[in-house]
């Protein structure tokens, strides 16, 4: 891997910030998908959610139900943990655009009326993490670490100082 790519990839100046997103919303995001994959939490499985998704015309509706769902527990448990962020994040984004317009614009902005708030709220929070990246406590920052050696957050003089 290209140590500019491992740049782009894995650097975020975040801080902490991004922790009190991640983790959270990754677990939000990882519960839906369990709901859709597993069954758990009250879901209804690979099956029944695919046949709900057929129903409103995201067919074929087993196979959206993999990806939903897929996207949804993976990314998410990928957000909770910092890793490979950006990517999570905009796999994310992608399911709320998509979960938006198939399925709440329709009933307008309010949960009560199964709107579009609560997944507009999971992409935007998605969309400003694949913006500033996991932050100072995640293992994107670790990964970057080990690859690129210790101090890459260290500012521009000091670096160039210890070279």
């Amino acid at each position: 891997m290209s140590n500019q790519f491992a740049q782009t990839l894995f650097q975020s100046n975040a801080g902490f910030a991004a922790l009190v997103l991640r983790v959270p919303v990754g677990l939000v995001l990882a519960a839906h998908g369990a709901q859709k994959l597993f069954g758990w939490f009250g879901g209804y499985g690979l099956e029944g959610t695919g046949q709900w998704m057929a129903s409103i015309g995201l067919e074929p509706g087993y196979l959206m139900a993999l990806m939903a769902g897929g996207a949804e527990f993976f990314g998410g448990l990928a957000l909770a943990l910092g890793l490979l962020t950006r990517p999570a994040a905009l796999l994310s984004a992608i399911t709320m655009l998509v979960a938006i317009f198939a399925v709440h614009i329709g009933n307008g902005l309010f949960m009560s009326n199964n709107g579009y708030e609560y997944a507009l709220t999971l992409l935007v929070v998605s969309v400003a993490l694949a913006i500033q990246g996991g932050g100072r406590l995640s293992l994107d920052n670790l990964l970057l670490d080990r690859l690129s050696g210790a101090g890459h957050n260290q500012p521009a003089t000091a670096q160039a100082t210890a070279a």
